[in-house]
């Protein structure tokens, strides 16, 4: 999902009982957090005044000082953290009145860790709106192409009405960061940006997640859960490959459109919610509607206001300026030696077609920032990284050697290559590898097991 990331959010952790404090430390952590941990309120109350964090997990039940008077404190003195609460089954209804007076949510002792992990990633998404972030660290859609300055243009108007978006384009062309964008101009900026990809999700759990669930509901629903529909509540929620949502599931997501009401899994009790959806695919929705693949109904309650993104190859231009923002933000973020692209290196990168967008790029500048070792990045540097090298020989210069097969062979060899290719650029991450080749989940397994390619040779 795809809402912000970990290694830039801060937790702290507020328990009175120590050992609590080390296991939810050590949890965090794995997860990729930056983690402080306090068994004092008032100790913890003068770190928060001095530098708050993006997400407060504080028991609710606390001697000298509790939970809900700590959140009154952080509200008025106007300390911006987003603070979930732990509380023991006999106080939930005083933590229910704290989400009520602003906490972002809470969790019930014994809890689930993976209810708990999904709750701090939606707050700490929800941070990352307020501070502005977006992917690769920028404000805004980078690039100064006439196609991309008439997509700001376009966001920027639409940005203060509360009709629905769908965004389009190939994918890594940055259709989150349009979403992200459209949110901050909004009247909503204030509100949770909350994000969801229906292709990287199972089928069996993609409603839990969306409208989440009660108590039991299904096997192995031992907590109640606020799904990310309701977690907008007030903001913008944004719907990433909503082509790959199952026909069942558009059904209801078509009700909260109309209805601005949810039912949780379990439940027979119905919840407003105030929500402006942005949906996106790399998809031809209308294609879908005739084949009978997405509700017609939904794709016009969809498709209010469209926002087309552009390839990076019809606007390479835009590499310089993209390149050297992304290869500072790597070299910071991975405490590297400063450098820099020459002019040379710049051309270079222009030179490629990109085919996975900025995404691609994005990702290969990291790859820079982490195996050069400092200074000026040029030619020669990149050729070692092998920016252009293909493994082995594509149909066209088969074609050009005369060494051509028939169709057959030759379309399963260049599947078998690119399926390859794309999976060693995720990391054997089956999930993103779809995404970027623009296939759903399921038809990417099937090629995979056609091909007989295993994703676990190409994890890092």
């Amino acid at each position: 999902m795809q809402q912000a990331t970990q290694e830039n959010s801060t937790v702290m952790v507020l328990d009175d009982e120590v050992n609590m404090g080390r296991v939810l430390q050590k949890l965090l952590l794995l997860d990729g957090y930056t983690v402080r941990v306090h068994s004092s309120p008032t100790a913890a109350l003068d770190e928060l005044r001095r530098e708050a964090p993006d997400v407060l997990l504080s028991d609710l039940r606390m001697p000298g000082l509790s939970g809900e008077e700590l959140l009154e404190t952080l509200r008025a003195e106007r300390i911006e953290t987003e603070v979930i609460l732990m509380t023991a089954y006999g106080t939930v209804e005083s933590a229910m009145r704290c989400v009520h007076n602003g906490a972002f949510d809470y969790v019930t002792k014994p809890f689930d860790t993976k209810t708990l992990l999904a709750t701090i990633r939606k707050a700490s998404a929800k941070a990352a709106t307020r501070r502005g972030v977006t992917m690769g660290g920028a404000r805004e859609m980078l690039g100064e192409a006439p196609a991309l300055r008439a997509v700001r243009d376009l966001i920027r108007r639409v940005a203060p009405t509360e009709a629905a978006v769908l965004v389009t384009g190939e994918s890594g062309t940055g259709k989150e960061v349009a979403a992200r964008l459209l949110h901050a101009c909004s009247a909503r900026s204030r509100g949770p940006f909350m994000a969801l990809s229906c292709a990287s999700i199972p089928e069996a759990l993609l409603e839990s997640e969306l409208f989440g669930h009660e108590r039991g509901a299904f096997t192995g629903a031992v907590d109640e859960k606020t799904g990310i529909v309701e977690a907008a509540n007030g903001g913008t929620l944004f719907l990433d490959e909503i082509g790959e949502m199952p026909l069942g599931l558009q059904a209801k997501l078509l009700r909260v459109l109309q209805e601005r009401e949810i039912t949780r899994v379990g439940s027979t009790q119905t919840r407003t919610v105030d929500i402006r959806v942005v949906a996106a695919t790399n998809r031809d929705l209308a294609a879908e509607v005739r084949h009978g693949r997405f509700r017609e109904d939904l794709y016009y309650r969809l498709n209010v206001l469209s926002v087309h993104l552009p390839p990076l190859r019809d606007r390479l231009d835009d590499v310089a300026i993209l390149a050297p923002h992304f290869l500072q933000d790597a070299v910071a973020r991975h405490r590297r030696d400063p450098m820099e692209f020459t002019p040379e290196g710049i051309e270079q990168l222009k030179q490629h077609r990109w085919p996975g967008n900025v995404r691609e790029l994005q990702n290969f500048v990291q790859r820079v920032a982490v195996l050069c070792d400092g200074g000026e990045i040029g030619p020669r540097q990149l050729a070692r990284l092998e920016l252009l090298a293909s493994p082995s020989p594509t149909p066209n210069t088969r074609v050009n050697s005369g060494e051509l097969g028939e169709f057959r062979e030759e379309r399963d060899r260049f599947e078998v290559e690119y399926l390859r290719r794309v999976l060693e650029a995720c990391g054997g991450n089956v999930s993103e590898a779809a995404r970027r080749s623009g296939m759903s989940r399921r038809h990417f397994y099937e090629k995979m097991e056609k091909l007989g390619i295993a994703g676990d040779d190409f994890k890092q």
